[in-house]
């Protein structure tokens, strides 16, 4: 009886044992990534605060003389067509300066904490659909934007419509500023339980600034040229989003140039599959 009781006790405390190593383990992984955010925000305020006496300096300047120049001119006897090219300038400069602290503030979003959510269940086939006529009014004259998917029209998909579409027009305002002519290629599907979702086109993706280190980037003294020029705040902030989500996100750049932006993530999704062929969207 005494070897019995000893042995539930020792089962029990191994029980236990093992409980608390994986609860250790658990709770080990989330202070790690919790560190690991704090810091990546804490390195977010300091490249802002740098940028401010850098690439933030040029473009107030800029805004700063050019209005002086307007306000200066006492008799009034600047030429209208001056006028108009100040007034460009200063629209230009405002425009620029308001891209990069905004794609700023959106990184933060993700670096420092975890954004706030909210699910909703849309029909995915007409979400793709709003996609596409969006992207249709940035690409070029010559270039198509198609969607295809074997999924049925009548699909439904659990998602944050707000951070869905944040994601979903930075990959395909990349793509727009990378073909001057062909397609760009949505394809949507049911994978592993979640979405998968890729954009494609030939010409140049920029792939390589997935891996780039945002925080040296951004704390060049031309930054605010390159980020406004470039899709690197852009696609940063997908493999952000992604990433928050449980899923991933990545570019390959083939050596025809062809260019495939991809990502997945889990969520719920229902009527998926009603047809064994795939159709493309209009």
């Amino acid at each position: 009886m005494n070897e019995v009781l000893l042995i539930t006790v020792l089962v029990l405390l191994a029980i236990f044992g093992v409980a608390f190593f994986l609860m250790y383990h658990h709770y080990q992984k989330r202070l790690k990534r919790e560190l690991t955010r704090a810091q990546k925000s804490e390195q977010l305020k300091t490249v802002f605060i740098d940028n401010i006496s850098h690439t933030l300096r040029s473009p107030l300047n800029a805004i700063l003389g050019f209005s002086n120049l307007i306000l200066e001119d006492e008799h009034e006897t600047m030429p209208l067509e001056q006028v108009k090219e100040t007034a460009c300038s200063i629209k230009q400069n405002t425009e620029e300066l308001l891209s990069f602290v905004s794609k700023l503030y959106e990184l933060s979003k993700f670096q420092g904490i975890t954004p706030s959510f909210t699910f909703i269940e849309v029909n995915l086939s007409e979400l793709m659909a709003s996609y596409r006529r969006e992207a249709l009014n940035i690409t070029k004259p010559d270039v198509l934007v198609r969607v295809t998917t074997d999924l049925s029209p009548h699909c439904k998909v659990w998602l944050d419509t707000n951070f869905m579409h944040q994601l979903m027009m930075h990959i395909l305002t990349n793509a727009a500023n990378h073909i001057s002519e062909g397609d760009i290629i949505i394809r949507y599907t049911n994978e592993r339980r979640g979405l998968k979702v890729s954009v494609t086109y030939i010409g140049i993706g920029q792939a390589e600034v997935i891996g780039a280190d945002i925080y040296s980037f951004l704390q060049k003294e031309d930054a605010l040229k390159h980020v406004n020029e470039s899709s690197v705040l852009g696609l940063s902030l997908c493999k952000a989003i992604v990433e928050v989500l449980g899923g991933e996100f990545y570019m390959d750049t083939e050596y025809d140039k062809k260019t495939v932006a991809s990502f997945w993530f889990p969520c719920k999704m229902r009527d998926t599959k009603k047809e064994n062929r795939a159709f493309d969207i209009d």
